[in-house]
């Protein structure tokens, strides 16, 4: 690394760095491995979240559950935390790019860690409110912090299936919350008074463990080197050199071609956060929210949906759901694991039209079978599995394509973004969807409601086809260049001029 002269001492100095070439030149490690499981765990918990209130919500208006909260104000909670995942995303995504991953994602694990365990201790309606949106917060900064951190860990060789696999891990703490509820809610063994309390501490339980974990993560040096902390950096990166070499993985040489030049800011203002989005990348600002709006709109109108659809329309009565939500949660953790490496191998929009398409063609012929009265409820799940198993996939790669398509100064700010159109997306279709179902007389409102879900995740996958980011191995500064480059200074980039970009 070396550094240009400076400028008269009016400007500061402009760094010579590898570093981005230096880390994605590095093989697979248990370096790697601690990564993944120490930030990973964000989408678990998530999922665990999500679950356990739909398995509590019941219980908790009776009035030996401590609460007795009434039956209509239950819906709040979702909301709550909805909110409370907003306004985390938007507040600490902007503290990530400020002040490091690193910080953060030890802030924001801790938050949840308090707002979840609190719901456990709560006493009425209010303080249960207020604690799921503190729970929330948490959540919504960690999505922002850890996908920046782990975008930038990760050597771009594996960065695609692993950031997908990660994502899809969601569907694995939504199984572990199911599986925590079917023993805890169950009067025979825990008493209602404790029983759902308990729930709420399954996750701080899982997060001391990996917050043990993650004071082993370094910061980014990534981070570090475009933030003015060049010589931070370079340390960062030859402590990850050691410990990758020392744990058996040979390193091959560095290409000196991949070298880029800096000048580190400590802060971008927000305004020109906002320039850089969506007056240099309209393109890209296109692309991340439609993806972001189609997946999250079926994964919502569904989901939020699915137990009263095999309830009015299929006659299964309400204790034996979960039964069928089991397979659907293993559908959904199955795709991203078992497809995440074609997004690296055959290339990201081939891959998300793929998964977008097929999920939208198994969804439509549902629609028409669904209206046609041919389904039981087994065989409706066993569609959605398939639907879901490439839907699932295709959605995590929505949350990668936000998250490596955008200058590295501004990717946490992005991830909040639109991850918060996301969010208000499925609210939407949450709501819309869970009126279509009706008392199970007629099909025809629900058909449609299927089709139109189904047309938008193929629009998803044709906008990302016709104007995607050949990103696959490709190191994020060969993406799209740093904000603090050097390349940058004396002229703005057109969208698309970057060699990678379309």
């Amino acid at each position: 690394m070396s550094a240009t002269t400076q400028d008269q001492g009016a400007q500061p100095e402009a760094v010579r760095s590898l570093i981005p070439a230096r880390l994605d030149r590095l093989p697979w490690t248990r370096f790697h491995w601690m990564v993944v499981v120490g930030l990973g765990v964000s989408w678990i918990l998530d999922g665990l979240e999500v679950q356990l209130v739909a398995d509590v919500g019941s219980i908790i208006t009776e009035p030996e559950s401590g609460l007795g909260i009434p039956a209509a104000q239950v819906g709040l909670l979702p909301s709550v935390y909805l909110v409370g995942q907003v306004v985390g995303a938007l507040v600490f995504g902007r503290m990530t790019d400020r002040l490091g991953r690193r910080r953060l994602f030890i802030l924001t694990l801790t938050i949840y860690l308090v707002g979840s365990g609190l719901a456990g201790l709560s006493w009425d309606l209010w303080s249960f409110m207020a604690f799921r949106f503190i729970a929330g917060m948490g959540i919504g900064g960690e999505y922002t912090a850890i996908n920046s951190a782990i975008d930038e860990l990760i050597p771009a060789h594996y960065r695609g299936r692993v950031d997908i696999a990660v994502n899809g891990t969601y569907w694995g703490g939504a199984l572990i919350g199911s599986l925590g509820a079917l023993v805890l809610l169950n009067p025979d063994l825990v008493p209602i008074f404790w029983g759902w309390r308990l729930c709420f501490f399954l996750g701080p339980v899982l997060g001391l463990v990996i917050i043990y974990v993650r004071r082993h993560i370094p910061e980014s040096p990534r981070w570090q080197l475009t933030h003015g902390y060049a010589d931070e950096a370079e340390r960062t990166i030859t402590g990850i050199e050691e410990t990758v070499e020392h744990q058996g993985g040979k390193l091959p040489p560095v290409d000196e071609s991949k070298a880029i030049e800096v000048v580190g800011e400590k802060s971008i203002p927000i305004a020109r956060v906002a320039r850089i989005m969506f007056r240099e990348y309209p393109r890209r600002a296109v692309l991340g929210a439609t993806m972001m709006i189609t997946q999250s709109f079926l994964y919502n109108a569904i989901f939020f949906s699915y137990a009263l659809v095999l309830k009015f329309h299929f006659d299964v009565p309400s204790e034996s759901v979960p039964l069928y939500f089991i397979p659907f949660a293993f559908g959904n953790l199955l795709g991203p694991l078992l497809l995440g490496h074609l997004f690296d191998v055959w290339g990201r929009r081939k891959m998300i039209l793929l998964t977008y398409g097929i999920s939208a063609v198994v969804l439509a012929l549902a629609a028409v079978l669904f209206s046609a009265g041919a389904l039981t409820a087994v065989t409706q799940t066993v569609l959605w599995c398939v639907c879901f198993f490439f839907a699932s996939a295709g959605a995590s790669s929505a949350y990668l394509t936000v998250s490596e398509i955008f200058p590295l100064e501004l990717r946490g700010q992005a991830i909040a973004f639109f991850f918060c159109i996301a969010q208000l997306s499925g609210a939407v279709a949450a709501g819309v969807y869970a009126s279509l179902v009706g008392d199970g007389s007629e099909r025809g409102p629900l058909t449609a409601g299927y089709f139109l879900g189904a047309g938008l995740m193929l629009i998803g996958g044709l906008v990302a086809w016709f104007i995607g980011i050949n990103a696959e191995r490709q190191s994020l500064e060969d993406i799209t260049d740093p904000v603090t480059s050097t390349k940058r200074r004396g002229a703005v980039r057109a969208e698309g001029a970057h060699p990678s970009a379309r």
